[in-house]
């Protein structure tokens, strides 16, 4: 008898120590996949989107253009208070393009694509080209960029200041940069042969300010909430957005529909 007891008790302690342990794995386990779906759902959420293309809204944004229920917009809506353009104000398609100075994928456009898609549509008449401001509140010198070039402008070298700000941050690697200063803006445009009294002044006094955030609304209001930021339509009609540092293949794809 005292053997059967003494088996029944090991046997016993045997099936509670084999329950504790089947606990445990599944106590581990579920600490598993746990934690896996928290790290897909944290990754999830950490790239849908990159970080220079965040969603930022303006404060009292402008009411117009307007926009119908499809999200399209009409092109001619687009062309007040511009930054800038380039080519025939009569072409028969219009890109406007929403950037900061200061984004790398702003960038990485500007030197990827934009001189193919001046040569090809720009001068030859297909294309009016419209520039506007849309700096994004993480960048602190995409502000004090688009009033410089602006202000350059006021002495016809817009487009110089413009493809400056670009190569002088080009040198400093691939990523945002943020080591160049209002200082070296201002040694820029003496290099570029701006009258460095007037530029100085107009730079200093945020002449420009008030537009460039005005164009930085208008962007909010019409969906624009990454940079850079492409509307392209013909001159009469409605446009299309292209969002991101895209191939000059995409943009000479939606040129030529509208073309034919």
């Amino acid at each position: 008898m005292n053997k059967e007891k003494n088996l029944i008790n090991i046997f016993s302690i045997v099936v509670l120590v084999s329950a504790l342990i089947v606990s445990a794995a599944i106590f581990i386990s579920g600490e598993e996949i746990s934690g896996k779906i928290t790290l897909l759902s944290e990754f999830k959420k950490t790239q849908v989107i990159p970080k220079d293309s965040k969603e930022i809204l303006a404060p009292n944004p402008s009411p117009i253009p307007s926009v119908d229920s499809k999200g399209s917009i009409q092109m001619n809506e687009l062309l007040e208070n511009a930054a800038a353009t380039l080519g025939n104000p009569n072409a028969p398609v219009i890109i406007v393009e929403f950037s900061d100075y200061q984004c790398p994928f702003c960038r990485s456009w500007f030197n990827n694509t934009k001189s193919q898609l001046d040569k090809d549509y720009v001068e030859t008449g297909k294309v009016f080209f419209v520039y506007k401001d849309f700096p994004l509140s993480f960048h602190s010198m995409a502000q004090p960029y688009a009033e410089a070039a602006r202000c350059s402008g006021e002495q016809e070298k817009y487009w110089e200041m413009h493809n400056k700000i670009f190569e002088e941050q080009a040198k400093f690697g691939q990523g945002t940069v943020s080591n160049l200063t209002v200082k070296d803006i201002k040694s820029w445009a003496k290099n570029l042969g701006l009258n460095s009294s007037e530029f100085d002044s107009c730079l200093d006094s945020k002449k420009y300010s008030k537009i460039v955030q005005a164009n930085f609304n208008e962007g909010s209001n019409i969906g624009v909430s990454g940079t850079p930021s492409f509307f392209i339509g013909k001159k009469d009609g409605t446009g299309r957005l292209i969002v991101g540092a895209q191939p000059f293949e995409t943009f000479k794809s939606a040129i030529d529909l509208l073309l034919s």
